[in-house]
């Protein structure tokens, strides 16, 4: 099944995509990879009491001896697209940041100057509440998407909206195509070409955006029936929107088959 995601941010959410000095900003686009553990952590994805090691020091999404891989969705057939924004703003606080070397001021108030007790403070650019995402998810009807999740480094709280899309409005095609939703390259099949293509610089994958592409791919369109009880449930379903077949994480990549 395919099924239709709106997300609604209802506290702040910040991710420290892009750190130029004191100010920390969000990117306005929602990773695939940090969609896919607030929504399938624990369930799908292990969700360890504590981790050892090397394991507790660094990120394993695509290795299958990590004990926190995304590679037990491709068993359970789960997949998360990244989240586009259709109603966005932002909100940016201040905070009281601890000193450190790389903060310090220059001397511009005498041969004492830098020895003084200045004052640190840093600014965070958040996603306000209120701001909205559309994303897409592909899981067995099975699968219980839920309706509250938390998400970002301040763990907030997004209500999540999901609909399955009739397999009457969806189309197996073959070719050229633009795929105006973002996409992550890394969980794109091998038989797929990017030709031409955005860069969204994120972490820890870039993600791509209104891109075109060479290959197979879904064309969804709206139900034909104006007013019909599909229509109003499916109303924040673009007239047209085409997606990648065969994307899986880590399609890309020379990761083990699981």
């Amino acid at each position: 099944m395919l099924y239709l995601c709106n997300l609604t941010l209802h506290d702040n959410v910040f991710f420290a995509s892009r750190e130029m000095g004191t100010l920390y900003e969000t990117e306005k686009y929602l990773h695939n990879w940090a969609l896919s553990f607030a929504l399938f952590e624990g369930a799908y994805i292990p969700k360890p009491y504590c981790l050892h090691d090397r394991i507790a020091e660094r990120p394993g999404y695509l290795e299958a001896d990590h004990d926190r891989n995304l590679l037990g969705l491709n068993r359970a057939g789960i997949y998360v697209f990244p989240a586009l924004p259709v109603h966005l703003s932002y909100q940016i606080s201040t905070f009281k940041s601890s000193t450190t070397a790389y903060h310090n001021r220059p001397r511009k108030l005498g041969a004492k100057g830098s020895d003084r007790n200045y004052p640190s403070y840093g600014q965070v650019k958040e996603l306000a509440v209120g701001s909205q995402y559309r994303t897409y998810i592909i899981a067995p009807e099975t699968v219980q998407i839920p309706r509250w999740i938390r998400l970002g480094k301040w763990a907030s709280k997004i209500r999540v909206d999901s609909k399955p899309i009739s397999e009457k409005n969806i189309k197996s095609r073959t070719g050229e195509f633009v795929c105006e939703h973002p996409l992550n390259p890394i969980d794109l099949p091998g038989s797929t070409r990017l030709l031409l293509y955005n860069r969204i610089v994120m972490t820890p994958v870039s993600l791509l955006s209104q891109a075109q592409l060479l290959g197979n791919y879904w064309e969804i369109s709206q139900p034909d029936v104006v007013g019909s009880t599909e229509r109003s449930t499916l109303k924040n379903l673009p007239d047209r929107v085409c997606l990648p077949r065969g994307v899986a994480y880590g399609a890309s990549s020379n990761v083990p088959a699981p």
